[in-house]
C-alpha cells in the first residue's frame, strides 16, 4: 500500500506536482472519506477505486495533475462537472479558501447525497452541489474563473466555454471513450488556447453534451 507521504514524495522528486497548495490541500483532505469502506486499505493506492452507480474517484497523481493544471488562487469561483464522492471539490475547495467557491454538478442523484454527506463531514462550506446535467453548464453562478470536467467528453462542451470568464481556465479529458487527451484551456477574445497535458482514461461524460 502507498502511503501519502510517498505519493508527496513521489510527486516532489519526479517533477510531477510542483506546486505547493495542491500538494497542502492534498495532505488536508482526507482521502479515505470519499471511497468505499470495504476499499479503505486502498485509499493512497495509485489508481481509481470504484465508488457505485459505474463511476470512479480518480487516482490522486490524477486528481492533484488537473488541479494543478487549473492554476487556483485564493477567491476563485469554480464550476465542476462531475462531483462522484466530492474528492475533486474538497480538494480544490481548499486551495481557494473561504473567499472561493466550488459549485460541482453530478447528473447522479444518489452521488449528489453521497458526496453532500462526504463534504458535510469535513464541515467545507464553501461548496455547492448541484444535481444537474452539467454538460449544459451552470448558468445560475456564472461566470467561473475555473471549469473543470472530471468525465470523457467528446469535445469541451460549448455551454462552459460562455460560462468561463476571459482569461479564465478549463481542464477536460477530451477524446473517445476508449482514450482521451487532458486538455488545459485559457480563454483569450473569447476562443480557447489549448495546452495538451498527456493521454488520460475517464469513465464518459453523461448529459447533452456527453455520451450519452
Amino acid at each position: 500500500m502507498t502511503s501519502k507521504k510517498e505519493l508527496i514524495k513521489h510527486w516532489i522528486s519526479s517533477g510531477i506536482i510542483t506546486d505547493k497548495n495542491v500538494v497542502g490541500a492534498f495532505k488536508n483532505v482526507p482521502r479515505e472519506i470519499f471511497i468505499n469502506e470495504n476499499n479503505i486499505h486502498e485509499a493512497y493506492g495509485d489508481y481509481p477505486l470504484a465508488i457505485g452507480m459505474g463511476q470512479t474517484i480518480s487516482q490522486p497523481t490524477t486528481v492533484m495533475m488537473m488541479t494543478e493544471a487549473l492554476e487556483l488562487n485564493k477567491g476563485d469561483k469554480v464550476l465542476e462537472i462531475g462531483t462522484g464522492s466530492g474528492y475533486q471539490a474538497a480538494i480544490i475547495a481548499n486551495i481557494v479558501g473561504k473567499k472561493g467557491k466550488v459549485i460541482s454538478t453530478e447528473i447522479i442523484a444518489d452521488l449528489c447525497s453521497l458526496a453532500q454527506k462526504n463534504i458535510l463531514k469535513l464541515k467545507l462550506k464553501n461548496i455547492k452541489i448541484v444535481h444537474c446535467d452539467g454538460s449544459k453548464g451552470y448558468k445560475n453562478e456564472a461566470p467561473y474563473d475555473r471549469i473543470i470536467v472530471t468525465a470523457a467528453c467528446p469535445k469541451i462542451p460549448e455551454p462552459l466555454v460562455g460560462e468561463l470568464k476571459e482569461n479564465g481556465i478549463i481542464v477536460a479529458p477530451v477524446g473517445n471513450m476508449n482514450e482521451q487527451i487532458m486538455i488545459k484551456a485559457k480563454k483569450n477574445k473569447g476562443k480557447l488556447i489549448e495546452e495538451k497535458l498527456g493521454h488520460f482514461m475517464f469513465v464518459p461524460l453523461r448529459g447533452k453534451h456527453g455520451y450519452n
